[in-house]
């Protein structure tokens, strides 16, 4: 009979603890916030850089010199075709280890910025550099070849002509997609922790040793990451209506659509007939 209680209570002990779960959604320790902060910033900051470095990476590709567009494209063969993980300890172990280079702590007038944070932003923008760097160029080859050729005639300098011609209309292009690679960064921060950097995964994995309550931890984590997710897919909408061309209008998504991707853009002529088709249908009946 002691046996049977004493697996009894062990089941017991293994169910989920809600009361556990629920205190850490709700009122979350301040390692945790911690934790979640340090998630929000490196994806920002790691997420601009790599656009900016994917803008230069896509311009060298494009670019007249033959040694310019060989190495845009050796960068982008070279980093997407090695994991972000391996990427990760590369630069922060492998630099170190090797005499290269020690990431240390930058105290920047009061904030100190530390040698695994420089290391996981330079990593992440550089990686993402490559996969931005694939999505400028194929927007940019989507413009009507003709626009370049209208601009040149017109006596437009080819810097000119991709500033005030090209790179506008590309952004509309790039902006979609640019809001999964934001997402995917998001993500992409749990990785960090084997290189020790103690973002909101690695605190979860913290609070786990310390407590043993493991799916209830995790589901707090799932939760936060899905928190941060439909906050971005609200800011992407915003900025693709604001980058969206004047010359289209964009259906209202419905609230599936912005969790889910989709909504649809239909021409003012499309969206004219379709009034004039109501309108015609009222008067029928």
């Amino acid at each position: 009979m002691a046996d049977v209680s004493l697996l009894a209570e062990s089941a017991s002990g293994a169910g989920f603890d809600w009361s556990f779960f629920w205190h850490q959604l709700i009122s979350p320790s301040g390692t945790f916030l911690e934790g979640l902060w340090r998630t929000v910033y490196i994806s920002v900051v790691a997420q601009l850089l790599g656009v900016v470095l994917g803008l230069v990476i896509a311009l060298a590709q494009r670019s007249r010199f033959g040694a310019l567009r060989r190495v845009g494209r050796t960068y982008v063969w070279l980093v997407r075709g090695t994991p972000l993980l391996v990427q990760l300890v590369l630069v922060y172990n492998g630099l170190a280890a090797t005499g290269i280079y020690r990431f240390t702590d930058l105290d920047l007038g009061g904030f100190v910025l530390l040698g695994v944070v420089q290391a996981a932003i330079i990593t992440l923008a550089a990686n993402e550099a490559a996969y931005m760097a694939e999505i400028f160029r194929a927007a940019l080859d989507a413009i009507d070849p003709g626009q370049t050729e209208a601009a040149q005639a017109l006596g437009m300098t080819p810097a000119l002509t991709m500033r005030v011609v090209l790179l506008p209309q590309a952004l509309r292009i790039v902006v979609p997609p640019l809001g999964n690679e934001f997402n995917l960064m998001m993500k992409s921060t749990s990785l960090l922790s084997v290189i020790g950097l103690q973002e909101m995964f690695l605190t979860a994995q913290s609070i786990n040793s310390a407590t043993f309550k493991t799916f209830e931890i995790f589901l707090v984590v799932a939760c936060y990451y899905l928190a941060l997710t439909t906050v971005w897919s609200f800011v992407q909408r915003f900025i693709e209506r604001k980058f969206a061309d004047p010359g289209l209008t964009v259906a209202r998504p419905s609230l599936r659509e912005r969790f889910v991707g989709g909504g649809r853009f239909t021409s003012r002529e499309e969206d004219s007939l379709v009034k004039k088709d109501s309108l015609v249908s009222k008067g029928a009946n």
